[in-house]
C-alpha cells in the first residue's frame, strides 16, 4: 500500500513535470469541492444515520465492482444486489465483503482499484492490502469506524471540505429528502438536478404511466404537446427551488431535432398513443433534447448530456435486477452532426451558453 499513499501518486515520475505537478497540486489541494454532478443519496444527508456496514456502503451499490465480479462468475445475488421481484439475495455484510476480498485481485490496474485503495488508506487508515486473508480484519476496522459520529454523512461532507454537491433525481421525485435537509437547519449545501429520462424517453419502462403521473403532479394536460411542455417547465422550476443548477440527460446519442411546432405536436400524439416505430421514438428523444435546451435558455439550468452509452446491455440482468447494474457499454458517438439542429435554433449563442456536454468516461 506504500505506493498508494505516496503524495506523488499519479504525478509524472521525475524532473520538471514532477515539480510542476507538485506546485499545481499544492495550489489547489485545500480548495473546497464543488461537485455539480453526482449520485450520492440525499437520504444520507437528510437522516444523517450511520452507514450500516462496509459491504452495504462500498460493494452492494457499486456497479463497477459487482460488474467485474459478475464477469468472473460471481452471482449478483451473492453480492447482495437487490432483485426486482424481491427474491432472496445475500444479506450478511461480512459474507459479501469476504467474497469481494477474494476477488479483489481482479481490479489490478483499474480506476476502481486505485479509488478503493485510496479510500482504505486515507479514509479508514488501512495500509494493508485487501485480500481474503485480511478481509475480516478490514471489515471489523471499517465497521467500528462507521459507528463513530465523524463517519456519518454530514460529518464526512464537512471533513471532505465540500462546498456544494448535486444529487440527481427523476422528474417525478417529490424531493422529500431535500425538503428534510432544508428543514433540519444543517448548513451543508446539497442541491438537486433535474433528470427527466423517464418522461422524455419512450423506451423507458412505464413511459405512458409516467406521463400520466407527470400530469397529476403538475395539473397540466400531458395528453397534449403544449401541456406536456408546460409540465416540464413546472417541474424544472420546482427543482430550481431546491437549488438545481442543471438538468441531466442519459440519452443513447447526442442527436437533436428541430421540428416545427405542428410536426412536434403530431409526433407527440403518435408517441402518446404508444408508437412502436423506432424512428419516431428516436426522433422524439432528439426533439426533446432541443426542447430542454430551449428551456435552459429561459430558466438558466445547464444542460448536461451523457450520450454514447448503450445502457442495460444485458436483457437478463435488466429484467431481474433493473436499471444501472453494470451493463452500460460505450458506443461510438457523433456530436458534429447530432447537435447541429439544436445549434441552428434562433439566437444560437444563448443556446450554446446554456449547453454543457458532460461525457462520462467508462
Amino acid at each position: 500500500m506504500a505506493a498508494l499513499t505516496d503524495p506523488d501518486l499519479l504525478f509524472p515520475s521525475e524532473g520538471r513535470p514532477l515539480s510542476l505537478a507538485r506546485d499545481l497540486y499544492a495550489a489547489v489541494k485545500d480548495l473546497p469541492i464543488v461537485s455539480p454532478h453526482g449520485h450520492t443519496d440525499p437520504r444520507w444527508y437528510a437522516l444523517n444515520e450511520a452507514f450500516s456496514d462496509p459491504a452495504q456502503l462500498l460493494v452492494v451499490p457499486d456497479h463497477y465492482i459487482f460488474r467485474m465480479l459478475f464477469s468472473q462468475g460471481v452471482r449478483l445475488e451473492d453480492l447482495g444486489v437487490p432483485t426486482l421481484d424481491g427474491s432472496p439475495v445475500e444479506t450478511d455484510g461480512r459474507t459479501i465483503w469476504r467474497r469481494f476480498a477474494e476477488h479483489y485481485y481482479l481490479f489490478r490496474g483499474t480506476p476502481t482499484r486505485l479509488w478503493f485503495d485510496h479510500v482504505l488508506a486515507h479514509l479508514f487508515g488501512i495500509e494493508e492490502p485487501l485480500t481474503a486473508a485480511t478481509a475480516d480484519r478490514h471489515y471489523d476496522t471499517i465497521s467500528t469506524l462507521l459507528q463513530w459520529e465523524n463517519f456519518r454523512p454530514r460529518a464526512l461532507f464537512e471533513r471532505f471540505n465540500i462546498e456544494v454537491i448535486a444529487t440527481t433525481e427523476g422528474a417525478l421525485d417529490d424531493l422529500g429528502w431535500h425538503q428534510m435537509i432544508r428543514d433540519s437547519g444543517w448548513e451543508g449545501r446539497v442541491v438537486t438536478a433535474y433528470r427527466p429520462d423517464a418522461v422524455v424517453d419512450p423506451d423507458f419502462e412505464g413511459f405512458s404511466a409516467n406521463l400520466d403521473r407527470l400530469g397529476d403532479i403538475t395539473g397540466c394536460d400531458t395528453g397534449t404537446w403544449a401541456g406536456y411542455l408546460d409540465a416540464h417547465r413546472q417541474r424544472r422550476a420546482f427543482f430550481k427551488s431546491f437549488g438545481a443548477t442543471a438538468s441531466d440527460h442519459g440519452h443513447p446519442t447526442a442527436e437533436t431535432a428541430n421540428l416545427s411546432d405542428a410536426a412536434a405536436q403530431e409526433l407527440f400524439s403518435r408517441i402518446r398513443r404508444g408508437s412502436d416505430d423506432e424512428r419516431e421514438r428516436k426522433l422524439f428523444r432528439a426533439q426533446m433534447l432541443t426542447e430542454m435546451a430551449k428551456m435552459s435558455r429561459d430558466d438558466g439550468l445547464v444542460l448536461q448530456i451523457h450520450p454514447g452509452s448503450w445502457r442495460n446491455h444485458s436483457p437478463a440482468v435488466f429484467q431481474k435486477f433493473g436499471r444501472d447494474k453494470g451493463f452500460d457499454i460505450p458506443a461510438r458517438t457523433d456530436y458534429v452532426t447530432a447537435l447541429k439542429p439544436l445549434l441552428d435554433e434562433p439566437v444560437p449563442e444563448k443556446l450554446i451558453a446554456a449547453v454543457e456536454q458532460v461525457i462520462e468516461a467508462r
